[in-house]
């Protein structure tokens, strides 16, 4: 029914009906509302794309049930694994990333009253968003928990110290997915680190512990080749699907993208969760050694209503791809 939009002087000469507003423009520093919808019901698939060097600072948000404080508030990059405002695929089934830059989520949403969708531009320019939202009304279960995700950043990470996952959550729930952008600050293997699931009150000691950075994607051995490179992977639950090598100019580190979802091995927790991951490499005399990299995380969980608040968003210097 549009008359006007960012397709309307290319359907000049066919008029309405002709994909006069395929997209909209968002203006600096403004939240535009993707969409509202009255419950109850569910978000089957979300579709959106826009251009990759605004990416990190293009911020999604999804609000349940008329809640004030967002369930997620994630870089929409990261959100769809590719934090590195480098166009990766992603062949996985809750999150799918096809060329060239096609965004897809088949998280399931439920919401009981109402479901708010908006995009965020931090950008000092407009920004052109395509996107679309597929969802149905119907009946949701009395114990259907909310779909949440939660964005975080150590740059660098602090020395001897781990980088949070997550951390704060409060009520019943499960975990279902890790997505990790690491930047390496030094040379020699840097994934011996250990994941750590802290549960129901389990504090000084993790309920669940990993074996190491590769090995908690799914991968062994470094992820490395009999010829000496990497081999990266994208999986229906797992993946090690970017790798940006040194360009000898001004691509001067390496870089990761990483995913994991615990979709048939959900980690279920009653009361709260936390969530850390060691920044860890090897040094001389076969010792192990603590790096100071970059990690930026998003963690995806299911959680009963109300939820602790995200912590504050960082400022755009705070997210930028350094």
């Amino acid at each position: 029914m549009a008359t006007t939009g960012t397709g309307e002087g290319c359907a000049r000469d066919l008029g309405i009906g002709w994909k006069v507003s395929p997209s909209v423009m968002i203006e600096p520093n403004v939240e535009f509302v993707m969409g509202e919808i009255a419950g109850p019901g569910n978000v089957q698939h979300i579709w959106m794309t826009c251009f990759p060097k605004q990416w990190r600072n293009m911020i999604f948000r999804i609000y349940w049930d008329d809640e004030e404080q967002p369930s997620v508030e994630v870089p929409v990059c990261d959100f769809f694994c590719n934090g590195w405002q480098e166009r990766a695929d992603v062949n996985s089934l809750p999150i799918a990333v096809n060329p060239a830059g096609g965004f897809n989520s088949y998280w399931q949403m439920p919401f009981r009253k109402s479901a708010r969708f908006t995009m965020e531009n931090k950008n000092e320019d407009k920004a052109a968003l395509y996107y679309q939202i597929d969802y149905t009304l119907t009946e949701v279960p009395a114990d259907a928990a909310y779909f949440h995700a939660q964005w975080r950043r150590s740059n660098p990470v602090a020395y001897k110290d781990v980088h949070t996952i997550l951390d704060g959550v409060k009520g019943k729930g499960h975990y279902v997915g890790t997505y990790l952008a690491w930047q390496v600050n030094n040379t020699g293997w840097w994934g011996e680190g250990e994941i750590k699931f802290y549960m129901d009150g389990d504090s000084e000691f993790p309920t669940i512990c990993g074996t190491g950075t590769e090995d908690y994607f799914g991968g062994a051995w470094n992820w490395e080749q009999p010829n000496g490179t990497y081999r990266t992977y994208s999986t229906a639950y797992l993946g090690m699907h970017q790798v940006i090598k040194p360009d000898g100019l001004y691509q001067s580190q390496q870089r990761f993208g990483m995913y994991r979802w615990h979709v048939m091995d959900p980690i279920r927790f009653e009361d709260d969760l936390r969530v850390t991951i060691q920044d860890l490499g090897w040094r001389s005399g076969h010792r192990y050694l603590p790096q100071r990299s970059d990690i930026a995380s998003t963690a995806f969980w299911y959680q009963s209503e109300p939820h602790a608040p995200h912590p504050q968003l960082p400022g755009n210097d705070e997210r930028e791809v350094i």
